[in-house]
Order: C-alpha cells, then structure tokens, then sequence
C-alpha cells in the first residue's frame, strides 16, 4: 500500500487536531475526547478549537511506560536548582503553588535525583562551551529525564552604580591581589554561576587564584547583588536581571542557557503545567523585557527526552 503522505506530514506539525492526534495515538477520536475531559491528555483550546502539541503527546506516552511509574513517595511541589528573577516572579504570579528552594544547579540537581524536588532549574556550563548536559550535570544516568527551555540569560559582572573602580573585563578583577585589589565576591562550588566563572577565566587565559574573593561564598543572585550594592564586595559574576533590580552598573560577558530539569512524569503534573502555560501570556513577555537580559526565543520547548 503506498504511503500517505499526507497523513506523515500532518505528524510532524507542532500541534495537531483532534482527529490528527487521534491517528497519531491509533485511538478513536471518541477515546481521544475522553482522555481531554478527564485532563489525562495534554491539550490546548484555540477559538473553541482543540489542539495537541506533539513533543508533549510523545512525553505523555513515554511518560506511561512501566519503568517510569511514581514510587510510594509522592515528590514536593518544589522549584529547587539556581535562582532565577524570571522565573521567581512567575511562580509567584502564575500561582503554581510550586515552592522555592534556590541553592544553586548543584543542590537543585541533588533534589531532583533524591525524589525532594518537582524540577530543578540549572544553568551548567562544561569545558567544551556546551549547556545543561546530563552527564555533565549528573543526571546521566536518569532514564526519564526531561529538560524543557526557560530562556536564555545575560550574565556578567555586577558592579556600584557608577562603577568607581573603573571595572570593564574580568582582566581589571586579576592579577592585582594585595592592598586595593577589587574584592569579588563568589558563588558556591556546585553553582551554575561558579562554573561560569571558571569557564570564562580559563578562556582568558586567568585562573580563580588571580582573584581577590571575598571570605564567604553567596547562596543566590540576590545575596551577591547586594553583597556588591552594600560595598561588602567591588564586583560579583551574575545575571543581567538581577544586577537592574537592585540599581547595579552591568557588563555583559555571555549569554547562557537556563533550563528546567524534571522526571517526565513530573512534566504533567499541575504546578509545572499552569507554570509553563503562564510563561506564554502577555504580561509574561512584558515583565520580561522590563527586567532586561532575557531571550525567550524556545521557551517551553523539550530540549532533552532521555
């Protein structure tokens, strides 16, 4: 029998219909409106219209395999992993009901894999320039791992509004230890931030001995913020977005990757579900663009389906 086609092309569409999830599903469409009434099968109503994206129907049928069936435990609804402004804001103003736990990629990563966490957000770079690798991040060995796009971040350095210490590259941090030497302040080991520092110092030919550092290591963007708003540290690695909302100078160094790492069942569970529908109204784009650094070019998308 020769091949339709047309059928073929309409499964690579982002979003199919009804009768076109139907077919990909091999159910009839009568089971298919089942499924949506019950709230079993990921949706979206356009103009009274019903809409299936594919990338969350193939998680919905990986999700049911037997090897990925919650334990006993039931997980908390907790955002753990790297903080976010962004995305702080709109767990907030979404009402996922998610919990904040931000300690870093490296706690969030923890959390995840001990069953503590609903998802982590993570920002890791590895030596190659490459982002949120599993096996650089540990979860390797995660067989229903999923990784969904958050946006991608301005990080650079944070410094006193004015910059009165005249800091334009990381050079102007290095190699000037002693009396007078700027004070940086510093993320913890594990971090996201931390492994960007490093990266971005190894590519300049320095190393993390050539900086003065302040004695005790910030949990999280706003700590740091404050630490270099308060004159307790010259300089501090950051994002763009923080650095604004306390009224810091900003220069931009790299633009990173920042994801949301989660089990696949976890994808459909309420508190991600409404979080992610959020991130694509109006105000969402808004509060975005007023906190600046932010590309949200591929929000939402699965960037990685173990």
């Amino acid at each position: 029998m020769p091949r339709d086609d047309s059928r073929l092309a309409a499964h690579r569409h982002a979003y199919l219909t009804t009768a076109e999830a139907a077919d990909y599903l091999r159910l009839r469409e009568r089971k298919v409106y089942d499924l949506v009434r019950q709230g079993a099968i990921p949706c979206t109503k356009v103009t009274g219209k019903l809409l299936f994206p594919r990338q969350s129907l193939d998680l919905w049928l990986m999700s049911h395999l037997e090897g990925d069936r919650p334990g006993q435990r039931p997980v908390p609804r907790v955002l753990a992993g790297s903080q976010d402004p962004l995305l702080e804001w709109s767990v907030r103003e979404s009402g996922s009901e998610l919990a904040l736990l931000c300690h870093g990629s490296g706690d969030g990563v923890r959390r995840l894999l001990e069953g503590d966490a609903l998802l982590a957000g993570v920002h890791v770079i590895d030596d190659a320039g490459g982002y949120n690798l599993p096996e650089s991040l540990g979860l390797g060995g995660m067989r229903d791992l999923v990784m969904i796009r958050w946006a991608r971040r301005r990080q650079g350095l944070m410094l006193a509004p004015g910059n009165p210490r005249e800091i334009h590259a990381l050079a102007s941090l290095a190699g000037r230890k002693g009396e007078g030497a700027p004070l940086v302040a510093r993320r913890q080991p594990g971090a996201g931030a931390d492994r960007l520092l490093r990266y971005l110092l190894a590519r300049d030919g320095l190393v993390f001995e050539d900086l003065m550092l302040a004695p005790h290591p910030m949990l999280n963007e706003d700590d740091l913020a404050l630490a270099v708003l308060k004159g307790q540290a010259d300089a501090g690695l950051g994002v763009e977005a923080a650095a604004r909302r306390h009224g810091l100078d900003f220069v931009p160094l790299h633009e990173e990757r920042f994801d949301l790492a989660m089990r696949r069942r976890s994808y459909f569970e309420w508190p991600v579900q409404h979080l992610l529908a959020f991130a694509h109204e109006t105000r969402f784009v808004e509060r975005a663009t007023l906190m600046q650094g932010y590309d949200l070019t591929g929000l939402g998308e699965v960037v990685y389906n173990a």
